[in-house]
């Protein structure tokens, strides 16, 4: 489902070049779970940037749900998003002046989805918030924000969803909850997840644990497939 294949990222920087990626190769197969884990800086969240075609390698190739996202332009890029990866961050990324189910919706409607509203009030129940439809962020504790974000998330049925930090947030109570839901629904809908976080207790509750050190992938990267391989 996700194969990133000697991946490299080098970025410009007032003191030069600096190599954010150094050659990673890492898989996941369909329905598998992996906690990604290292310390800040190493680069754990570029790798779900590009898993997302949201930033693109210096060199190297990124392929997704057999779609090489290499050489895609930003429209292609985002029919791909649309279609295939759902993205939750530590940030709810809520729209203040939209309510709960305006906000599943919005993904939806952006793919102009005939039954945008019905499928996102039925995301809205599996988080148990359809009573909470009408309200908006600001009238929202943190934990119900990262539900409706859950729940915009799974509301397109991803192949494959991708979450950083998704409970940095959260309190301790909360944050257990909201990763409960989050594993659930994955199970439930058969989604490939890659899971950053730094709670070595929550990414051993994920299939594999990959451990990602100054840019380097330094175990559990999956599949070492041979450069020659096509993956898609």
């Amino acid at each position: 489902m996700i194969a990133l294949l000697d991946v490299r990222l080098t970025l410009p920087s007032q003191a030069g070049l600096v190599n954010i990626l150094r050659g990673i190769t890492f898989t996941a197969a369909p329905g598998e779970t992996v906690g990604v884990m290292g310390p800040s800086g190493a680069g754990k969240t570029t790798l779900l940037m590009l898993m997302a075609g949201l930033e693109r390698p210096s060199s190297g190739r990124v392929v997704v749900a057999g779609h090489d996202l290499t050489d895609m332009d930003e429209d292609a890029l985002a029919r791909f998003r649309r279609e295939n990866v759902g993205i939750v961050f530590q940030a709810f990324h809520l729209v203040p002046t939209m309510t709960a189910l305006e906000n599943v919706a919005l993904p939806l409607e952006l793919a102009r989805s005939d039954d945008a509203l019905p499928r996102a009030m039925a995301a809205l129940e599996a988080v148990g918030l359809s009573a909470r439809a009408s309200h908006y962020p600001s009238q929202l504790s943190g934990g119900e924000q990262q539900r409706v974000a859950l729940a915009r998330a799974f509301a397109p049925r991803p192949k494959i969803l991708l979450a950083d930090e998704p409970t940095g947030n959260l309190d301790e109570e909360t944050g257990a909850m909201v990763m409960d839901l989050l594993f659930s629904l994955g199970r439930d809908h058969g989604v490939t997840l890659v899971l950053i976080t730094h709670d070595a207790a929550l990414a051993a509750q994920c299939g594999r644990v990959a451990q990602v050190r100054d840019g380097r992938l330094v175990s559990g990267g999956g599949l070492d497939l041979p450069s020659g391989r096509d993956p898609g």
